[in-house]
């Protein structure tokens, strides 16, 4: 394989990765991948004499590492909001986010009573993830939907979410279950320290201590 050939296939990827930088929802993810393009990049302008093409990727580094070392050293307050089960801010969330909730839920259709609970994550005051769930039995609750909005899908929510061992024990709550309906879903809730525990209705039963 010759040097130019190798050279065109480092500005091929170095694009690729710019484009698909641009499709990220998550803004963290976004930078970093756009990060590795301009790096690409740099070293295709070098390798070919471009100059100006390594000038300027050089200076996309630079700003992408200034914003992803604020994104890291930023403290993100979080904190949980109890929602009425019919609240009308609870039903337009829900309607604007629905087509992206049933990437996630398929199957999820909102249909909440009194004995439901119903908790938005806001972090940093701002409404970034909705929590329902009903109870499963004495001590437990089934989630039905535990959603986070695009942009703010870097675990933290969810990690924040289920570290609230005080305000689950204030519901009588000892263990969470679900049903992951997707991959994705089924990444997450793993992540979030749910195990298999058994199967129902051929579906398999995640469950998680808290």
């Amino acid at each position: 394989m010759s040097s130019q050939l190798l050279y065109e296939l480092l500005g091929y990827l170095a694009s690729v990765l710019i484009a698909i930088s641009l499709l990220m929802r998550s803004v963290f993810r976004l930078r970093l991948i756009n990060l590795i393009g301009a790096v690409c990049f740099v070293i295709y302008g070098v390798l070919i004499s471009a100059y100006p093409i390594a000038a300027v990727n050089a200076v996309i580094i630079g700003i992408n590492l200034y914003y992803l070392r604020e994104m890291r050293q930023a403290e993100n307050y979080f904190t949980i909001l109890q929602t009425e089960h019919d609240s009308s801010y609870l039903h337009q969330f829900l309607d604007y986010y629905r087509e992206d909730i049933r990437r996630f839920f398929p199957s999820f259709d909102y249909s909440s009573t009194e004995q439901h609970l119903v908790w938005f994550i806001l972090r940093d005051l701002v409404p970034v993830g909705l929590f329902t769930a009903e109870p499963k039995d004495s001590a437990g609750l089934f989630v039905h939907l535990d959603y986070v909005i695009p942009g703010y899908r870097d675990l933290q929510p969810g990690r924040f979410l289920y570290q609230q061992a005080k305000l689950f024990q204030e519901q009588r709550i000892t263990h969470v279950e679900t049903i992951p309906e997707t991959e994705e879903q089924r990444d997450y809730v793993e992540r979030m320290g749910f195990e298999p525990e058994a199967s129902e209705g051929g579906e398999e039963v995640y469950r998680r201590s808290v």
